[in-house]
C-alpha cells in the first residue's frame, strides 16, 4: 500500500492513480483530466484501466427543424388533427 503521494505520477499526458486514490485524491484526478491527461488505474499494482479526458461537446447549435425526425409524419392525413389522434390512442386504454 502507498504511504504517500509519490505514486501520484504526473507527466504532461499520463497520471498513475490507484483505486484508494480515487477515493482520496479525486480532486488531484479530475484536475488531470482538465488538463488533457488520461490516468491509469492500478490495483495492486497492476494496471486495470484507463480513465480519459472527454471530449469537449461542439459549441456548434443546431436547429430542431434541421432534425431528421422533425416533420416525419408530415404526409400522414389520420395525423392533421393533433387532439383527435391522441384521443384515438388513448381510448382502448379509458376504455378498461
Amino acid at each position: 500500500m502507498y504511504t504517500s503521494t509519490e505514486h501520484l505520477v504526473k507527466n504532461r499526458t499520463a497520471m498513475k492513480a490507484t483505486f484508494l486514490d480515487l477515493r482520496k485524491r479525486s480532486r488531484d484526478i479530475v484536475r488531470a483530466l482538465d488538463q488533457n491527461q488520461s490516468v491509469t488505474l492500478f490495483y495492486r499494482g497492476k494496471p486495470k484501466g484507463v480513465i480519459v479526458p472527454a471530449s469537449k461537446p461542439s459549441e456548434k447549435r443546431v436547429s430542431i427543424m434541421s432534425h431528421r425526425a422533425f416533420g416525419m409524419w408530415r404526409e400522414r392525413s389520420d395525423m392533421k388533427n393533433v387532439r383527435g389522434a391522441v384521443a384515438r390512442l388513448r381510448k382502448a386504454r379509458h376504455a378498461l
